[in-house]
């Protein structure tokens, strides 16, 4: 064989690893994603399940109390006899900052399941780092317990962080932060408490289990959600969870099936170096599931 015989077959070999590597991780990513979609769907309380106190339509009656702005929101958002969403299928793409101190945007795609009764989600990303070279991301809160866990080509541990405590409390966080996609589950029906701020703000206080957090949600001048804030969740730093405030943005508010919801957003960490986006991301497919 020449030496070009020699190298072509080389290369050959080495790309057919390389298949055989990426086919390897798609697979076991698959199978290990579609078992936390299997917990997540086993944690949804059944309509049966839910006290009769609760509805399965919105009624107006219920915001009668609430702060200004936060009933704005909801006549803006809901029409009287909305369907409670029960659950939610999300797809997204846009760009996602892999620095932590700077400026290293790759593109990504994701589904995301989310369940309202009892809360959820499961979040299913690639994040393109070079042509062929991909990270899988799992974020999730499933029944209490929160997972971030990232793998290159689905196979190599990048991160894998999970249980309670602060881990479950910052998923359990994105849940909450993320409703404007879902908004029937901002009702106070739903377990939401509302605190007036002024009149172009309110903080929105959600239980789950151990868990209580409190969100800072904005409005906008149409009385939609603007954005939401954070005074403290826990973010990666090289290797240390590190506490920092944390707030988004949403915007391209458009109807589907009857809510006003918001098809585009981003998502900043507050560092003492100012304020640093992270997520940039439009929604391009969105299905919800409503209680009978």
């Amino acid at each position: 064989m020449t030496w070009l015989t020699w190298l072509l077959l080389v290369a050959a070999v080495l790309l057919a690893g390389a298949v055989g590597l990426t086919v390897l991780g798609s697979v076991r990513w698959a199978a290990a994603t579609q078992s936390l979609r299997a917990s997540l769907e086993a944690g949804r309380a059944p309509a049966s399940a839910a006290p009769a106190a609760v509805p399965t339509r919105y009624d107006v009656q219920e915001i009668a109390g609430l702060p200004a702005p936060v009933q704005r929101y909801f006549r803006a958002a809901l029409t009287p006899g909305q369907a409670i969403v029960s659950a939610a299928t999300i797809q997204m793409a846009g760009t996602f900052n892999l620095s932590a101190t700077g400026e290293q945007w790759k593109p990504f795609t994701s589904i995301q399941r989310v369940t309202t009764r009892r809360a959820g989600f499961l979040w299913d990303a690639r994040i393109t780092i070079l042509p062929g070279l991909t990270v899988c991301v799992v974020d999730s809160y499933i029944m209490g317990r929160g997972l971030l866990r990232a793998r290159l080509q689905g196979l190599f541990t990048l991160a894998d962080l999970q249980g309670g405590g602060e881990i479950a409390r910052g998923e359990f966080m994105r849940f909450f932060a993320e409703s404007p996609w879902y908004p029937t589950a901002l009702l106070p029906s739903q377990g939401v408490r509302w605190e007036a701020v002024d009149e172009r703000s309110a903080k929105a206080t959600l239980v789950d289990g151990p868990i209580a957090l409190t969100l800072l949600f904005r409005f906008d001048e149409t009385g939609l959600i603007a954005s939401f804030r954070a005074e403290a969740r826990g973010g990666m730093v090289g290797k240390r969870l590190v506490q920092a405030p944390w707030e988004g943005r949403f915007s391209n508010y458009q109807t589907r099936q009857g809510m006003r919801v918001p098809l585009a957003g981003e998502v900043a960490w507050m560092r003492p170096q100012g304020r640093q986006v992270y997520f940039k991301g439009a929604i391009t497919q969105l299905q919800h599931v409503f209680v009978p």
